[in-house]
């Protein structure tokens, strides 16, 4: 699963954030499309939560749990 956003109006907050990936987050590095901002919850294999195919076929990397994609505008500077 991914949420993506893609419009400074549609930028996520921090609450917003947290609740898509369920707790606290981290930035993954994606080699694939160094532009994009992908978030996951920072505690994914701690919690077992399921390995997410799409979101590490955009990563390049294994991704656990919801995803949550900025591009463009809506990337947090």
């Amino acid at each position: 699963m991914i949420t993506v956003f893609e419009s400074a109006n549609d930028r996520p907050s921090l609450r917003t954030m947290k609740a898509l990936v369920g707790g606290w987050f981290r930035l993954v590095g994606c080699s694939n499309h160094p532009d994009w901002q992908v978030f996951v919850n920072d505690e994914g294999q701690l919690f077992g939560l399921p390995f997410n195919e799409a979101a590490s076929n955009i990563c390049g990397s294994e991704v656990l749990g919801h995803a949550v994609l900025l591009k463009g505008a809506a990337r947090w500077h």
